[in-house]
């Protein structure tokens, strides 16, 4: 806000959105989630809400456009005004043209049957003149990039896809204040751009604003003007600008559990090992310039003269180098634990994956990449079976996926859905998990045991008799790869893994995964989170128009810059920020944050911090 030039300071304009103190405390729920959060949002702003998995960010999200009360039970301690309407007491019909709302999952918000017919169904229901309602439709789909595509069936669209369209019947209903929660996290790198292009339009006339749930920060703080941060509890701890948050409370947010921008986390590292970074960088080219406008720390200087680097190959060769080794030695010694032969899935007339050849040994853990659309997904659920396939096409542990019932097949792998919703059957989190273990007959009481090892494993112990519909988006993510893991399959089939996980869960759900894949388990991943590629997987598979176009150990893949470009791909945050860095060459040929230099007053642990 600016004050006037001289004289008295010009009142300040009424917020667009005020919430105060809210607390919110779902139906069987001994406590509130948010418990007191207190923020504004004026007009023209975009504010970015942060906070560890379980703050009860989507939850609050819900409430500012009055589906909690009116649609979801619940208690509501403090107020939201939005326009100055109370939304525990204004319809939700009312809000409906105050408020635009995309939800985390897009299928939740989708009815009808062409994209063109969801974007104006809203504002057909506000009685608009035709004339306007298809202005509206044809504005919002061309923002997205789906105008070409609005005569289709949203239901071909791939899960970016339905992404895009959600946040088109959004814009469609002109509302003033705009919420997304997780808009990007099913897109990929152009899908990205063309949303947060299109979100950078809207509030730049002045008369809009946006409340943004996310957890890719490389793609939000270019738009961003403040940032909100819940604590555990749900209350807020923190909002200011974008540099006071984000850079000046980086150590304690990172010590919270939040996801930061990657760049701002490698930064924290090479701090702790003695490198002069200020201003704390937020993306790949400010990292880039603050290191070579920086000195190098005598350690680094030490350890560059005693152990010099040879040239600009990626330091995770070794070990890519010995992944490789081990895989080959027993690719040769035993058939591969997953075989794919000349494969063609089709999804109703539409043929989306076109003669595919693939093996996977034991151990492995692979990721699958591509452009949204690109096919990834139905490779992946034709794998385990989720999709029909004809028969003699896809054989894992040794058996034809299309031979078997989907009881025994899920004994030889176990599968996570995009939408963590999409599995769950049970009343409790408990009986969730044990499901699987009863249908195998197990005793009581080793279902027991193991459902409680899991509820331990993934923070979920005091959410055992909590259905699991009442979960926050990321503790639904936790569950369903519980439900995966719980089995013992020897092979888990995970899509988007960490799609709703605050970075400390992402953080340990990626390491138990190494962990498993080490032990032996083969781990196939589908994610559009370009570091956590590098991070973790031994080997990448490209996907592009239903067929691979590449499929190489993971160095080899993210050193392929043509590769990149036709798949629709971009270089993971770390190689953008070091690759060719001419001050500080040991650091040239870094890709992976566990890969720099630390000390032992090192930054608490950071792993992976994904970003697209």
């Amino acid at each position: 806000m600016t004050s006037a030039a001289s004289g008295a300071a010009a009142p300040r304009p009424v917020p667009l959105l005020q919430v105060r103190d809210l607390g919110i405390r779902h139906d069987g729920s001994a406590t509130a989630t948010p418990a007191s959060a207190t923020f504004s949002v004026a007009r023209g702003e975009v504010v970015l809400l942060l906070g560890p998995s379980g703050a009860g960010k989507s939850t609050l999200a819900l409430a500012l456009n009055g589906l909690i009360p009116h649609a979801v039970p619940a208690t509501i301690d403090g107020t939201v005004l939005v326009d100055g309407l109370d939304t525990r007491t204004t319809p939700v019909a009312t809000l409906s043209t105050h408020v635009g709302m995309v939800f985390q999952d897009p299928d939740a918000q989708l009815v009808t049957g062409t994209l063109l017919d969801e974007v104006a169904f809203g504002p057909e229901n506000l009685r608009m003149p035709v004339d306007e309602v298809l202005a509206r439709s044809e504005d919002a789909l061309r923002r997205v990039g789906l105008w070409d595509r609005r005569h289709e069936n949203p239901d071909r669209l791939s899960g970016g896809g339905r992404q895009r369209l959600a946040i088109a019947c959004a814009l469609a209903m002109g509302s003033p204040l705009l919420v997304l929660d997780e808009p990007t996290a099913n897109l990929d790198p152009q899908g990205i751009d063309e949303v947060y292009a299109a979100l950078g339009d809207l509030v730049a006339a002045g008369d809009r604003a946006i409340v943004l749930v996310e957890h890719n920060l490389d793609a939000a703080t270019a738009i961003t003007d403040r940032v909100v941060v819940l604590d555990h509890d749900g209350h807020t701890v923190a909002d200011g600008t974008v540099d006071d948050v984000l850079r000046g409370r980086a150590d304690e947010l990172h010590a919270m559990g939040v996801w930061l921008p990657v760049a701002t986390i490698a930064a924290l590292r090479l701090r702790a090992a003695g490198w002069s970074l200020d201003p704390l960088p937020l993306d790949p080219a400010e990292l880039r310039a603050g290191l070579e406008a920086a000195e190098a720390p005598a350690s680094a200087v030490r350890n560059s003269v005693s152990t010099p680097f040879s040239g600009p190959q990626d330091p995770i060769s070794a070990d890519s180098a010995a992944s490789r080794l081990n895989t080959e030695h027993t690719a040769a010694a035993t058939e591969p634990l997953i075989r794919v032969r000349g494969l063609r899935t089709r999804r109703g007339r539409t043929e989306v994956l076109h003669g595919v050849d693939l093996d996977v040994a034991a151990g492995e853990f692979v990721a699958i990449v591509g452009a949204n659309g690109a096919g990834k997904t139905t490779l992946l659920q034709s794998i385990a079976g989720v999709v029909r396939v004809p028969r003699g096409q896809v054989r894992v542990d040794g058996v034809d996926v299309a031979r078997i019932d989907l009881r025994s097949l899920s004994r030889r792998i176990g599968f996570v859905f995009q939408n963590p919703e999409h599995q769950f059957i049970a009343h409790t989190v408990f009986d969730e998990l044990a499901h699987g273990l009863r249908l195998q007959k197990l005793p009581a009481d080793e279902v027991r045991e193991r459902t409680l090892e899991v509820l331990r494993r993934f923070g979920l112990e005091d959410k055992a008799d909590v259905h699991p519909f009442l979960l926050s988006g990321g503790q639904k993510r936790r569950l369903s790869v519980g439900t995966a893991l719980v089995a013992g399959a020897p092979v888990l089939a995970l899509d988007e893994p960490t799609f709703g996980q605050d970075r400390a869960r992402a953080d340990e759900l990626m390491h138990l995964l190494r962990g498993l894949s080490e032990a032996g388990t083969t781990i196939l991943v589908v994610t559009h989170d370009m570091q956590l590629v590098t991070e973790y997987a031994h080997r990448t598979i490209v996907v592009g128009d239903g067929t691979i176009l590449a499929d190489a150990p993971t160095s080899e893949i993210f050193a392929d810059e043509a590769l990149l470009q036709a798949a629709g791909l971009r270089q993971p945050p770390l190689r953008r920020a070091f690759a060719g860095l001419t001050r500080h060459p040991s650091l040239a040929g870094v890709t992976r944050l566990a890969d720099l230099p630390h000390s032992a007053a090192r930054v608490a642990d950071v792993h992976t911090e994904g970003a697209s």
